[in-house]
């Protein structure tokens, strides 16, 4: 089964500093979006892509990303909202009006800013979303983690059990819509989008993928980015 991919790229990247938001900031003279699209337009697996971006860019986006560089699985534009979790929120209900919103129709979920993803894994992902209804890619943790408070250690947690996650995450639409439903309702806000299936009890697979993976949110990770971009090139 083919995949719909959210991409939420809706944020004003202030870690970042400057003028230019995050996404725009080119890579190998190319915005880190259009890295980001690209990943996805070339592969088999994924039937169409929404962009989710704030309102006042989707004509930028349109005609300097989307129609610049010829991304055509890129379906629809989406506003996004004031947090990344209304941003995906937005791009639900857009497929909803689409009419793409079977129960079992996978959809992924991957960051606007992540241009390094390594889509060899892509249908490993989308067959264990296919099976399970729910799984994101991740990676495990390489430092010590420290419980602090007040700014105090108070414990260190098994690194052994710790991963971090990444994206893509991918879900059956049925299960991402009753989680966001119900966060709406509960006035839940995550961090990411796997946090709320895990608060009503849904298990969520880990694939564990690629420690170039990295989301692009300082300058310092502008630096990194280049770098590994020529690695993969």
């Amino acid at each position: 089964m083919k995949a719909t991919v959210l991409i939420p790229a809706a944020g004003t990247g202030r870690r970042m500093g400057g003028s230019i938001s995050k996404q725009y900031l080119e890579l190998a003279d190319k915005p880190i979006l259009a890295h980001t699209l690209t990943l996805f337009e070339n592969h088999p697996r994924v039937n169409n892509i929404y962009l989710i971006v704030p309102p006042d860019d989707i004509s930028y986006c349109q005609q300097q990303i989307v129609d610049r560089y010829g991304l055509s699985k890129v379906c629809r534009i989406v506003a996004g909202g004031c947090q990344r979790q209304d941003s995906v929120r937005n791009g639900l209900d857009a497929l909803a009006e689409d009419g793409l919103c079977q129960p079992q129709r996978p959809i992924l979920i991957h960051d606007g800013a992540r241009p390094l993803f390594d889509c060899k894994s892509l249908s490993s992902l989308i067959d264990i979303v296919c099976q399970t209804g729910a799984c994101t890619i991740g990676v495990p943790v390489k430092d010590t983690i420290k419980n602090v408070e007040n700014n105090k250690i108070t414990g260190s947690p098994d690194r052994d059990r710790l991963w971090q996650a990444q994206t893509p995450q991918g879900f059956q639409y049925h299960l991402i819509r009753e989680a966001f439903d119900r966060a709406t309702e509960d006035g839940f806000v995550a961090t990411d989008d796997a946090s709320l299936l895990e608060r009503l009890g849904h298990p969520v697979q880990i694939l564990e993928g690629d420690y170039r993976n990295i989301k692009v949110t300082t300058p310092e990770d502008v630096l990194v980015a280049v770098a590994l971009l020529g690695d993969l090139t």
